[in-house]
């Protein structure tokens, strides 16, 4: 029985100093995994409270993000961004090295890149980028466990955004490049970022063109050259993906839900949410908890 909660939870950092940094590296068996606590604590649903990157060293890892399912096999690195729900779901004999860092510390050219990964979906490491990957996580290891260290700050950020960049060019590596992408695929770049900072306030198409000054068939028919999908879908599935969230990770009714995602007329949300997934709110709660 899950226990009664109000919101996500939120995996907090061990910010050493207040600094917004958190590395470990964690080496977890299968029958460790599985014991009562600690599976109970891996499994359960959360968000970081940074963004975060996990190295899987050795072994596999079943993970849910999103309420899809990866199966991850080391050498491999996956990305969380704050804003993703994820918990583990298996593991095999693991060895795990992770790093989160709050936008302060970040980049600000990394921090761009970072939110428009949102979402990537886990990736595997040649042999190369691994060794690379591997010695640069362990740099930063020790300039964190220098706390003594009186130029520790800026060592530890310094390095932790030289082994992000590196990370953020292996993903790049498998992405379209920007200097390919069609004026279709711009728009809908920009649309899909302003879109993540408004779905909640800006529900019509027609706001989201006038913001990129453009009109909206125009909107209208970039989106669905670059995506195949027109802009009320996606502005809805994006809509749909948080009240699920809501309605799996937490016990708020739907009338509240519907009500934090900026709907005053409750039936028209619950309308909307059937329309899109298929399937009632409730119907969604019930099904993944009965």
């Amino acid at each position: 029985m899950r226990k009664n909660k109000n919101k996500i939870p939120v995996n907090t950092m061990d910010n050493t100093f207040s600094l917004g940094i958190s590395i470990d590296k964690n080496s977890i068996s299968k029958t460790d995994f599985r014991t009562t606590q600690q599976k109970e604590e891996a499994t359960q649903s959360h968000r970081d409270e940074g963004f975060t990157f996990h190295i899987l060293e050795k072994g596999t890892v079943i993970i849910e993000i999103d309420f899809e399912t990866h199966h991850v096999t080391a050498p491999a690195v996956v990305y969380l961004h704050p804003d993703q729900v994820h918990r583990m779901l298996d593991i095999d004999d693991i060895i795990v090295c992770s790093l989160s860092i709050n936008s302060e510390n970040l980049n600000t050219g990394y921090l761009k890149i970072l939110e428009e990964l949102n979402p990537v979906t886990p990736l595997s490491l040649e042999t190369e980028a691994y060794s690379i990957v591997a010695e640069s996580f362990l740099l930063c290891l020790n300039f964190y466990r220098q706390k003594e260290n009186k130029l520790y700050y800026p060592l530890l950020r310094d390095s932790c955004n030289t082994f992000i960049g590196f990370l953020l060019s292996q993903f790049l590596n498998v992405i379209k490049p920007e200097d390919s992408f069609s004026r279709s695929d711009t728009v809908a770049k920009a649309f899909r970022n302003l879109l993540e900072k408004n779905y909640i306030t800006l529900k019509r198409p027609g706001q989201y063109a006038d913001l990129l000054n453009i009109s909206t068939p125009y909107l209208n028919e970039c989106i669905k050259g670059s995506t195949g999908n027109s802009v009320s879908y996606l502005i809805q599935e994006r809509i749909i993906l948080e009240a699920k969230r809501l309605l799996y990770h937490t016990d708020k009714s739907v009338k509240e839900i519907a009500f934090e995602l900026g709907y005053a007329d409750y039936p028209y949300f619950t309308r909307l949410f059937s329309k899109v997934t298929g399937i009632s709110a409730m119907t969604f709660r019930r099904k993944n908890f009965d």
